[in-house]
């Protein structure tokens, strides 16, 4: 190792969230992304990003690491802390399961569909390969022709630096959303795509499993 390598070291420490994203789109326009992390630096936990119609921004976060760390990383016009509760992770990403996240205001069951032909690819790349930020810059490429609008590796707030290595990828097969008592329609493309940092889920209604690098400066 270089000393300027050594160095770099001392300026940067990496955190790795390992779990799930799903997202989806509502007929009414709501967009909601879930982050379901089984291991994490602040273990395990889940939170959700709900973009309105209007295009506002609200992070759903169950306690006060979680807010100031998502909501130093992402953009967002509202944080509220909130229980967030997830029941199906246990599951997987299987065909077939069924999840159910409730969060505030909000109510949302979905179920797990097809895997779509990409994961195969995903799933032949070894973990420590497929979790390098290289990998990161090489798989963006493709991303950016193969699923517009998705980047695997960008600038997140706070001079931090993320990166995802995705694992497998499903399509969601259903989708029942409502907030407070608000039915939110039927599932929907992410269309316009969620706005919240450099990167957005896939436009169709998905569920992911992956590994989330963030880069803080010390």
């Amino acid at each position: 190792m270089t000393q300027r390598e050594r160095g770099a070291r001392r300026r940067w420490t990496r955190l790795r969230f390992t779990g799930h994203i799903a997202g989806a789109g509502t007929a009414g326009g709501t967009r909601l992304v879930l982050g379901c992390w089984t291991r994490s630096p602040h273990g395990p936990f889940a939170d959700v990003m709900v973009q309105r119609p209007d295009g506002h921004r609200i992070l759903l976060a169950p306690d006060a690491w979680v807010a100031d760390f998502v909501s130093t990383t992402y953009t967002f016009d509202e944080v509220r802390q909130v229980p967030v509760r997830v029941q199906g992770p246990d599951a997987g990403a299987a065909a077939g399961s069924s999840w159910h996240v409730t969060a505030g205001p909000l109510d949302w069951a979905f179920d797990v569909g097809r895997r779509v032909p990409l994961a195969h690819l995903l799933r032949a790349v070894p973990g420590p390969v497929g979790s390098s930020l290289t990998m990161a810059r090489l798989t963006d490429r493709v991303a950016r022709v193969v699923m517009p609008g998705v980047r695997t590796v960008g600038t997140a707030g706070n001079d931090r630096t993320e990166w995802y290595a995705a694992r497998d990828l499903h399509r969601l097969a259903s989708s029942r959303a409502s907030w407070d008592g608000e039915d939110l329609g039927a599932l929907a493309d992410l269309d316009p795509p969620a706005d919240f940092g450099f990167s957005s889920t896939p436009r169709f209604p998905s569920l992911t499993t992956l590994t989330s690098t963030v880069r803080v400066p010390r």
